[in-house]
C-alpha cells in the first residue's frame, strides 16, 4: 500500500508541475496572441481623399506601416467638421487599431456645438505637423495685396463671397479671424475640400481661404494670385507671399495636425505608436513630401502634444465666443 506521506509528496509535486505549466502559459501569452500590433492599424482622417489632410495622414501611415510591421490603412470619414470621424474612432476600442488624425478641428467642432463630447475623449499620441492657411483670388482681378480685397470688402459690405471648406471648419474660423479683425463683413460659401479653388477659377466667388496646396499649382500657372498666409512667419512652399501680419494685421492662426486615439488606451500601446511616428517624421521621405504638399514636419510627443491641444482648446473657445460663433445653450 502507499503511504499517506507518499501520496502527500505525490500530491504536492503534481500541484507544483501544473501550476508551473499554468505560469509558462500565462508567461507565453504573450507570443501566442501577438505583441501589439499583430493585425492593421486604422488611421481615420476628416477630409476628403486627396485634401491636404488626406495626402500628409498617407505619408505618415506609409511611414508608421514600416515601422510597425502592420499595414495602417487611411479610412476617410467626413462631415460636421470631423465631428463624424472623432465620433467613430471614440467609439472604438482603446487597444490601439483605431487612430484619429486630429487637428485643431477637435476644438473648433466642440465648441460650435458640432459634437458633444471634447478632445478629453481621446489620448494624444503625437503632433506630426503644421500647416497654415492662404488667402487667394483670380489673378485677373485689381487686388494685389491683403489691403487691396479689405478695402474693396468694406465698400461693398456683405457682398463679396469667401470659399471656405465648410461651415465650423478651421478655415472659416480662420477666415472669420481675418475679416472681423477690420471690421469687413463678407459671405461664406462652404465647399468640401478642392471645391473652393474651382470656384474661384470659375469666378463664382471672390476669394478663399485654404491650404497652400491646392493653390500652389494654379498661382504658378498664372490664374490664382496669393495675397496672404495667416501664420507669423512666411512658409517654405510660398517663400514670396507676405503674412497678414507684414500687410498690418496682427493674426496667427496656424493648424496643427496629430494623432490620438479612445481614453484609456494602454500606455505601452501609447509608445509604440508614438516612436513610428517620431522616426517617421524625422525621416527624409516625410520632410520631402512636406516640401511638396506644404506642411511643416513638427513633432511633439504624447505629453506635451496632450498640453498643447489642452492650452489649444481654452483659445479657441474664447475665441468662438468673441466671434459669436459659439454653440447655443
Amino acid at each position: 500500500m502507499i503511504g499517506v506521506q507518499t501520496l502527500a509528496k505525490a500530491f504536492r509535486a503534481l500541484s507544483a508541475m501544473i501550476l508551473g505549466a499554468g505560469l509558462m502559459s500565462i508567461s507565453a501569452l504573450p507570443a501566442a496572441f501577438g505583441a501589439f500590433p499583430d493585425s492593421p492599424v486604422e488611421l481615420t482622417v476628416l477630409f476628403g481623399n486627396g485634401s491636404s489632410a488626406d495626402l500628409t495622414a498617407r505619408v505618415l501611415a506609409d511611414g508608421m506601416a514600416k515601422r510597425l510591421g502592420v499595414a495602417v490603412p487611411v479610412v476617410n470619414r467626413t462631415g460636421g467638421g470631423g465631428a463624424l470621424g472623432y465620433t467613430y474612432v471614440k467609439n472604438q476600442k482603446p487597444d490601439g487599431y483605431s487612430l484619429v488624425w486630429n487637428s485643431n478641428s477637435v476644438s473648433t467642432a466642440f465648441h460650435q456645438g458640432t459634437m458633444p463630447f471634447d478632445y478629453k475623449s481621446f489620448d494624444s499620441v503625437a503632433r506630426v505637423s503644421l500647416e497654415v492657411p492662404a488667402f487667394a483670388v483670380r489673378s485677373d482681378t485689381p487686388w494685389k495685396t491683403l489691403k487691396d480685397f479689405m478695402d474693396a470688402a468694406k465698400k461693398n459690405p456683405g457682398k463679396m463671397k469667401i470659399g471656405i471648406s465648410g461651415k465650423g471648419s478651421f478655415t472659416h474660423l480662420a477666415s472669420e479671424l481675418m475679416f472681423a479683425k477690420v471690421g469687413v463683413t463678407v459671405v461664406y460659401v462652404s465647399y468640401v475640400e478642392g471645391r473652393a479653388t474651382t470656384e474661384l477659377l470659375g469666378g463664382r466667388i471672390d476669394g478663399a481661404l485654404q491650404w497652400p496646396s491646392v493653390f500652389k499649382s494654379h498661382a504658378d500657372a498664372g490664374d490664382l494670385r496669393i495675397l496672404a498666409v495667416t501664420s507669423q512667419d512666411r512658409i517654405p512652399l510660398l517663400p514670396d507671399t507676405p503674412t497678414a501680419k507684414e500687410q498690418g494685421m496682427d493674426i496667427d492662426v496656424v493648424m496643427w495636425r496629430g494623432v490620438a486615439v479612445p481614453k484609456g488606451t494602454p500606455s505601452d500601446v501609447i509608445a509604440k505608436l508614438e516612436k513610428a511616428i517620431q522616426e517617421t517624421v524625422a525621416s527624409p521621405e516625410f520632410s520631402e513630401a512636406g516640401k511638396n504638399i506644404g506642411f511643416a514636419p513638427a513633432y511633439m510627443p504624447a505629453k506635451e502634444f496632450g498640453a498643447l491641444i489642452a492650452e489649444d482648446d481654452l483659445r479657441i473657445g474664447k475665441l468662438i465666443n468673441e466671434l459669436g460663433m459659439a454653440k447655443k445653450n
